[in-house]
């Protein structure tokens, strides 16, 4: 699979400027900064959440965790993560972990960790777990203008800034 159909519109219709950066398959956000050579603070990870009203959008460093408290008390929701099956279900166009930010586009309510929006430039998952994007943090944060910024996590113990 390439990038997803609807992040390449996404993109387009924001006249987004953007590369695509190849690297070897990886299977999480910690691999792929590894392997693509890049800041873990710089990748994007999109975590999904649920309650009974519906899917709630995370993103965040891939060096980061989502502490659900906080999260709880910014939403005012008790959600819990989303399932593999779920994630495949509404990310169709995607491969299984291999979530673009812009859940905005699938209809999903989005926060940015407001640690990411002050990266330089960010690199985030095309759809597969072979390319990323990466684009100048005014483009990502244009790209991601209806998330709501929200600081929602915090660092992983025993990680610094995951550069590779």
């Amino acid at each position: 699979m390439a990038m997803s159909p609807t992040l390449q519109e996404c993109l387009r219709s924001k006249g987004s400027r953007y590369e695509v950066v190849r690297h070897p398959y990886s299977h999480s956000s910690i691999e792929t900064a590894a392997a693509a050579h890049i800041p873990g603070d710089r990748l994007a990870k999109t975590v999904l959440l649920e309650d009974e009203h519906g899917y709630v959008a995370a993103v965040l460093p891939s060096t980061y965790a989502v502490q659900l408290s906080e999260f709880w008390s910014k939403t005012g929701r008790r959600l819990a993560l989303a399932t593999e099956v779920e994630l495949r279900e509404l990310f169709k166009d995607c491969d299984a972990g291999a979530v673009p930010p812009i859940c905005m586009a699938y209809g999903m309510k989005t926060y940015l960790e407001s640690s990411l929006a002050g990266q330089p430039d960010v690199y985030f998952e095309a759809g597969d777990h072979e390319e990323l994007i990466h684009m100048e943090a005014d483009q990502f944060l244009a790209l991601m203008g209806d998330a709501e910024r929200a600081h929602f996590a915090r660092r992983m113990r025993g990680l610094g800034s995951g550069r590779a």
